[in-house]
C-alpha cells in the first residue's frame, strides 16, 4: 500500500477532471484528459510546486483552507470531501478512527431484524475486514452455490482475491477486486492494525493482483453500482446495490441488492420461491 495516500487520491481525482468541466479551454496539444498540475494549482490559488509537493508525498499536512480550495477545484462530492479530510488527518500514519479496536462481529438485534424485513432482496452485513457478519436467505441462496460463504467466517475481500471460484462468479472480476481494495483502503487504511495485518495476509496470498490495486487505487468505493453474478442455477445475473453505513459505533455497512432487469428480478423470484413480481427490476 501506497505510504502516501493523500497525494494518490488528489493526482487521481486530479487526472479524472477534464478541463471543460473545471471552465478551462482545451488546448490542440494534450497528452491527458485530465488536469495539468499547473491548472488545479491556478484553480486552487496555490502555487504549482506545492501541488507537486502534495502529490508526492512531501507535503503532507496541507491546511483546512487548501483542502477545501482543492476539493472545489476538483469538484469533489461530498463523500469524497470527507474522504480528502481523512486522508489528511491519516497522513502522519498514527491516526485511526477505530483506535486500534477489533472489528466488530455482533450483529445488533434491530440490524437482525432489518435484515429479515428486507426479504426477498439479497442483503449482506459486513464489518471493515470485509467480513461477512449476515445476510438474508435470499443472499444466502445467491452466495452458498458459489461458495462465499465457506468457512466459519466467510470473508468477501478474501474469496474475490484467494478463492479461484471468484473469477467465474463474477464476470467483471477486475471491477469488483477494485472496488474491494478500496473499500479496504476507505479511511485510515494501514493506520488500522486490524486493516493493516489483513493486508499484509492478502498481500502474500494473491501476490500482484492484490499489492498493485493496494498501491495504485484511491481507498474510496462506490457506494451504488451494479455488479454481475454467474449464478450456476440461475445464469447470469445483473444487481444493482446500496451500500448504507451504520453508526461509527457499529463499524459496519450494509448492502442490499436489487434486480437491474426483468430476467434477473425472474431468476430471483424462482430462487426465492416467491411468487413472479416479489421482486421488481430498479435499473441502475
Amino acid at each position: 500500500m501506497s505510504d502516501n495516500e493523500l497525494g494518490l487520491f488528489l493526482r487521481t481525482r486530479r487526472e479524472a477532471v477534464t478541463p471543460a468541466e473545471a471552465g478551462l479551454a482545451v488546448g490542440p496539444r494534450r497528452r491527458t484528459p485530465g488536469l495539468r498540475r499547473a491548472e488545479l494549482a491556478t484553480l486552487a490559488g496555490v502555487s504549482v510546486e506545492y501541488v507537486t509537493r502534495l502529490e508526492q508525498g512531501r507535503d503532507r499536512h496541507p491546511s483546512v483552507q487548501v483542502l477545501s480550495a482543492l476539493a472545489e477545484a476538483l469538484r469533489l462530492t461530498a463523500s469524497e470531501l470527507v474522504h480528502l479530510h481523512r486522508l489528511s488527518k491519516a497522513a502522519g500514519g498514527a491516526f485511526s478512527c477505530m483506535g486500534g479496536a477489533a472489528p466488530n462481529r455482533i450483529v445488533r438485534p434491530t440490524v437482525q431484524a432489518l435484515l429479515d424485513h428486507l426479504e426477498p432482496a439479497p442483503a449482506l452485513l459486513l464489518n471493515r475486514l470485509g467480513e461477512i457478519l449476515a445476510c438474508t436467505t435470499a443472499y444466502r441462496r445467491l452466495a452458498e452455490p458459489v461458495g462465499l460463504l465457506d468457512g466459519a467466517q466467510p470473508s468477501l475481500v478474501r474469496y474475490v482475491f484467494t478463492d479461484p471460484r471468484a473469477r467465474t462468479a463474477y464476470p467483471d472480476w477486475e471491477r469488483v477486486a477494485d472496488q474491494q481494495v478500496a473499500a479496504l483502503k476507505q479511511g485510515p487504511g494501514r493506520a488500522d492494525r486490524q486493516v493493516a495485518a489483513l493486508m499484509d495476509e492478502l498481500t502474500v496470498a494473491a501476490g500482484a493482483e492484490f499489492s498493485t490495486r493496494l498501491d495504485t487505487l484511491p481507498g474510496l468505493p462506490d457506494a451504488t453500482g451494479t455488479d454481475r453474478l454467474l449464478h450456476p442455477e440461475a445464469g447470469e445475473l445483473r444487481l444493482s446495490y446500496e451500500t448504507l453505513h451504520l453508526p461509527a459505533d457499529d463499524d459496519q455497512r450494509l448492502i442490499v441488492q436489487l434486480p437491474a432487469d426483468p430476467a434477473t428480478a425472474a431468476a430471483l423470484d424462482r430462487l426465492t420461491g416467491r411468487h413472479p413480481g416479489a421482486l421488481r427490476a430498479v435499473p441502475a
